[in-house]
């Protein structure tokens, strides 16, 4: 005689393959994700973490990005401060990640020193929604880039 433990783990192990080609045969939708095109305006943020205190830094500046499939980037705007003005192409990987690619960048563009300004370069985790724009990274693990921008 089984006992009810028993029965119970076979009922679900039979279940199991059944409930997935169920799922396998009902209808998904997946909803497109935006591609951010057009121009977009907000901040531009820099954070640094004191290595001796821990303590964050941050400067700002306001940056306008324009974006095209067929001309690239562009980033202008109050690029006299931090933020340096800059133009290139873009590659969207996976929903998740962009890569900039700043035909302006030197070879040290993300070595923050005190006359040296940084230029939208490298792989950017981001999120889109249509109209709120936000993508960030981090460099030497003192560092973070932030752009908090808004489709105009």
């Amino acid at each position: 005689m089984q006992n009810k433990f028993t029965m119970k783990r076979i009922s679900i192990y039979l279940l199991t393959p059944v409930l997935f080609l169920l799922a396998g045969c009902a209808k998904h939708t997946v909803t497109p994700v935006p591609i951010p095109i057009g121009t977009f305006s907000g901040q531009f943020v820099l954070i640094h973490q004191s290595t001796q205190t821990g303590l964050l830094d941050t400067v700002t500046a306001n940056v306008v990005l324009t974006m095209s499939t067929s001309t690239g980037y562009a980033v202008t705007s109050d690029t006299t401060t931090v933020q340096a003005g800059s133009n290139g192409s873009f590659i969207i990987n996976d929903a998740q990640y962009l890569t900039f690619n700043d035909k302006t960048a030197p070879a040290n563009a993300k070595t923050v020193g005190k006359s040296l300004k940084i230029h939208l370069n490298g792989v950017y985790t981001y999120y889109y929604d249509g109209i709120n724009f936000s993508f960030y990274t981090t460099s030497a693990d003192t560092l973070g880039y932030n752009y908090i921008l808004t489709k105009n």
